[in-house]
């Protein structure tokens, strides 16, 4: 019997494909993994439940924070990226806490008053989730 040869490529082809789907994202090395040598995330733990970040993410260690708003921050310091936009560092996650809409204009997370010192240690903290 003789596949017709449209047939023998599509099926060529779709062979071939999963193989270029790995590999386009193999090509691409990850960043760094985050870190953050300063900050205290003994504070930061506190001021994610002043600043009321549970009631929108899931945050391991913290008590009541469960929400189901936004994403669930388990393993955070082992993620690559923050909001899919940013490589995941220490200055980049401080921007990201302190001024969410300056990255993502129109995202669901709010401003919320964020100082440079808190988000300091709000990631310092969120560093520790890997």
């Amino acid at each position: 019997m003789m596949v017709p040869r449209r047939l023998w490529a599509l099926g060529a082809a779709l062979m071939i494909l999963p193989v270029v789907a790995v590999t386009a994202c193999a090509s691409t090395a990850p960043p760094p993994p985050p870190e953050s040598r300063t900050g205290r995330p003994d504070r930061g733990a506190e001021l994610i439940t002043r600043y009321g970040c549970g009631s929108c993410h899931t945050i391991p260690g913290v008590n009541r924070a469960d929400g189901l708003v936004g994403p669930p921050l388990t393993r955070f310091g082992a993620r690559s990226y923050i909001a899919g936009q940013l490589p995941n560092n220490a200055d980049n996650l401080q921007h990201w806490i302190s001024d969410p809409q300056a990255v993502e204009p129109g995202t669901a997370m709010p401003n919320l008053g964020v100082t440079a010192i808190d988000a300091q240690d709000i990631a310092a903290y969120l560093y520790t989730l890997d």
